[in-house]
C-alpha cells in the first residue's frame, strides 16, 4: 500500500482552502490517502524571515485579487474574510485533539472551519467560535462546546501542534498548501496539477 500523501496547510491560507477542496479526490483517483497536517505559518516565518502575504506591499493586493479569481475559476464558495490573516491556533489545536482517534472527523472539522472562514467570511480565530463550529459539526460524536474549549487549553494538544509545526520545518515545509508525495515536495495550490501528473507517472 503506498504511503499517504502529506497535506500541510494553515487555516489562514486561502490557497490552503482551495487545495483542501481537491486534495482527497485527487489522491483517491490514484489509490492514495491523505494525511492532513495543519501548521502555523507564523512560527515557520520566523525561520524563513517572511511575513503574511497580506501584510506585504504589492503581494497582499495580488493575493486578494488572485483568491477571488481562483474561486471564480473553480466555482468554490468564497468570501474574503475581514479577519484575514486569521490566527489559526485554536482551529489547529482542535484538529489535533481529534485526529488520532477520529481522523475522518478531524478532516470534517477542518473542512467546516475552512468553509466558515473562506466561504462565509467568519473569523475562526476565537476559541469560542472554533468550539461552536466543532460542536455543530461533530455533535454526533457527543462532542460539545465545553469539551472542545477544554481541549484547546490541554497542554498535550498545545505540544502536539508545536511538534507538528517543528517537524514540518524539518521536512522543508515553508508555505501553505504544501504537499509531500513520497518525500517529493510541492508548494502551492497551482502545483496540484503537477502532483496529479507525478502520481499518474511515478515521477520524472
Amino acid at each position: 500500500m503506498p504511503d499517504p500523501i502529506d497535506f500541510y496547510f494553515d487555516f489562514a491560507s486561502p490557497y490552503g482552502y482551495f487545495a483542501s477542496l481537491r486534495i482527497d479526490a485527487l489522491a483517491a483517483a490514484h489509490g492514495r490517502t491523505v494525511t492532513w497536517r495543519p501548521i502555523l505559518l507564523g512560527a515557520i516565518f520566523k525561520v524563513t524571515g517572511m511575513k503574511p502575504n497580506l501584510e506585504q506591499p504589492l503581494r497582499g493586493e495580488y493575493l486578494t485579487l488572485d483568491a477571488g479569481r481562483i474561486a471564480r475559476l473553480t466555482g468554490a464558495p468564497f468570501t474574503f474574510p475581514d479577519s484575514a490573516p486569521v490566527n489559526g491556533v485554536a482551529a489547529s489545536r482542535a484538529f489535533y485533539w481529534l485526529t488520532d482517534d477520529h481522523p475522518e472527523q478531524a478532516k470534517l472539522l477542518a473542512r467546516a472551519l475552512y468553509h466558515a472562514h473562506f466561504a462565509e467570511g467568519r473569523d475562526i480565530g476565537p476559541a469560542d467560535t472554533v468550539a461552536e463550529i466543532a460542536a455543530r459539526t461533530l455533535g454526533g460524536l457527543g462532542i460539545d462546546r465545553a469539551a472542545v474549549s477544554a481541549a484547546l487549553q490541554d497542554q498535550a494538544v498545545k505540544d502536539r501542534l508545536r511538534a507538528e509545526t517543528d517537524e514540518a520545518v524539518e521536512r522543508g515545509v515553508f508555505g501553505s498548501p504544501f504537499v509531500i508525495v513520497d518525500e517529493e515536495p510541492f508548494w502551492g495550490w497551482d502545483r496540484l496539477d503537477m502532483v496529479e501528473r507525478w502520481l499518474a507517472t511515478g515521477g520524472w
